[in-house]
């Protein structure tokens, strides 16, 4: 990600906001906005680029063996962004081994996938995830929102109150995986003898 030089000057001035508060001026917390809104905007194009290039790497790996070299290369690309390999590329790689760049591919991947399992087995989160939803910068100290109206705790509904549309509680498992049904096997048909 680059930033212009305008915005590089105000996330200079957003830190030493940070690292100082002050009362910010309306063209501060207008500009704090912009550069927020640009980063959100920048996040959520490489989450869709990157959702794009795994959708293809797919698409290309169903297609084997007919799109090797496509898939190749396209495997190289989604590696060297932190593409994470699955069981199904490295049975890909294993199917294609024979070449000589399926082979380095298959060893690097294989080292990926098992520093991948370790990582996981240590409870450290592994592999290059799609970003996280990265929370909105609302207000910031100082700024407008602190002059309209104070801090106040938020409290939990009471009972027999009902909530506010933001503060929807978490649905449970059940409520959004109902239960399967278990299949009926077919009425057996019993011919009468005659």
């Amino acid at each position: 990600m680059a930033f212009s030089a305008d915005e590089l000057r105000v996330l200079r001035r957003a830190l030493a906001i940070a690292l100082h508060p002050t009362p910010l001026s309306d063209e501060d917390v207008q500009d704090c906005l912009r550069l927020a809104g640009s980063v959100d905007e920048a996040v959520g194009e490489a989450g869709r680029l990157r959702a794009f290039l795994l959708a293809d790497l797919a698409r290309y790996r169903n297609a084997l063996p007919g799109s090797a070299t496509g898939y190749l290369e396209l495997l190289q690309d989604a590696l060297a962004a932190g593409y994470d390999p699955r069981p199904d590329d490295l049975a890909a790689l294993r199917a294609l081994r024979g070449g000589p760049l399926a082979a380095a591919l298959l060893e690097r991947c294989q080292g990926l996938a098992e520093r991948s399992v370790r990582a996981r087995l240590a409870g450290r989160s592994a592999g290059l995830a799609a970003p996280g939803p990265r929370s909105r910068l609302l207000a910031l100290p100082g700024g407008r929102a602190a002059a309209r109206e104070p801090d106040r705790p938020k409290s939990p509904a009471a009972p027999g109150h009902p909530q506010k549309p933001g503060d929807r509680p978490m649905p449970k498992p059940s409520e959004v995986f109902p239960p399967r049904r278990r299949p009926t096997p077919p009425p057996s048909e019993e011919r009468a003898a005659g």
